[in-house]
């Protein structure tokens, strides 16, 4: 009978079946594309090789959302502490041309003695002012390849070098250069530091910030562990926000669909409670059906999920999704809680008709 009822207005079963798949794909990728920037970008943090980074005062985690007030001679201070092997400065700015990007502006005899260099896949180091390089990820994007040129911040770049990624960022200029660029002069956004042994991370630490209170000193791998949404409260906040948001698209949809299937079925509700079927038998029904659409519902929605990420993945390549199992299972929780719910009280309402009535309802 439940079958029966489901196909019985089968476009009313592809728009409730639709809502469900609607709010699981909402839930999952909102918290795949967050999560997945998130650690992304704590990946290519770690990938530079440092052990402290040292930001400015109310520094975001966010690299790149940060003016660059940091002098670079504080660099030489830096270095001057006990068991520091090196130090470099790294100007930072985003690039909203043609996507967002994270570019780095680098010196790079200290930025090679921080990190151990980049791995070239094609061409080669700056040679000039206004050469970049490129990942391999943005390259394959962007269709980017080694001496082409590339307009930057209203300037032509070429490209000398196609670099492996996960190493802070996906451009990279000259330090000098970006400091012109931006009017940053002789300033800089971050320090990377590299210890002489990784067991004297917490006494350099210590050592930064007796010699600059006021500024942001963090370890690389504390970094990488601050990289959640619940340690962002905003961003904790939107999450949770969006998944209201899909989880009241479902609620609603099921909720109406019930309702009006209850409209429809009062003669035939009315005649199983004439043949003796109790109230808890009429919500058991309702109840049944929506949980049927809502489980349909959820497959579809994984299915869909699964194809708008590959989608996502081949138009934008820099940008990664990650669906975990774990939340593919409260989503799949919520979409189902919320569509039992909103039948909920379209169960009640027709538990409660009088058989009488039912029966003689037009």
């Amino acid at each position: 009978m439940i079958f029966e009822n489901v196909l019985h207005r089968p476009i009313r079963t592809l728009v409730s079946v639709l809502a469900v798949a609607i709010e699981v794909g909402m839930v999952m990728l909102v918290v795949g594309m967050t999560h997945g920037m998130l650690h992304e970008t704590a990946r290519r943090v770690q990938g530079v090789g440092a052990d402290i980074m040292v930001q400015p005062p109310g520094a975001s985690l966010f690299l790149g959302l940060t003016q660059a007030p940091m002098p670079v001679q504080v660099g030489e201070r830096l270095a001057q502490i006990p068991h520091v092997l090196a130090v470099t400065p790294v100007l930072l700015f985003l690039n909203t041309r043609g996507g967002i990007n994270l570019i780095y502006g680098v010196d790079m005899p200290t930025f090679k003695q921080v990190s151990g260099g980049f791995i070239f896949l094609r061409g080669g180091p700056f040679e000039h002012p206004y050469d970049m390089l490129v990942d391999d990820w943005y390259a394959r994007s962007n269709d980017v390849k080694v001496g082409e040129t590339i307009n930057l911040l209203n300037n032509n770049f070429r490209v000398s070098g196609l670099v492996e990624h996960g190493m802070g960022a996906r451009i990279f200029i000259p330090l000098s250069t970006a400091q012109d660029l931006t009017g940053a002069r002789d300033k800089a956004s971050i320090f990377y530091i590299k210890c002489t042994d990784p067991g004297y991370i917490q006494s350099v630490s210590t050592s930064i910030r007796g010699l600059l209170p006021t500024h942001q000193v963090l370890a690389v791998k504390e970094y990488v562990s601050l990289m959640t949404s619940n340690d962002l409260p905003a961003l904790d906040a939107f999450i949770t926000a969006m998944i209201a948001v899909a989880v009241g698209i479902g609620f609603l949809v099921i909720f109406l669909s019930m309702y009006t299937t209850i409209t429809e079925r009062t003669r035939e509700i009315g005649i199983l409670k004439s043949l003796g079927a109790g109230k808890r038998y009429i919500i058991g029904v309702i109840l049944r059906e929506a949980g049927l659409l809502s489980v349909i519902g959820i497959l579809a929605g994984y299915g869909g999920t699964w194809l708008a990420r590959k989608a996502i993945v081949a138009a934008f390549p820099t940008l990664t999704v990650e669906l975990t199992i774990h939340w593919a299972l409260l989503a799949g929780l919520l979409a189902l809680g919320g569509s039992l719910l909103g039948a909920f009280y379209p169960a009640i309402r027709a538990a409660r008709l009088d058989p009488v009535d039912s029966l003689a309802y037009e």
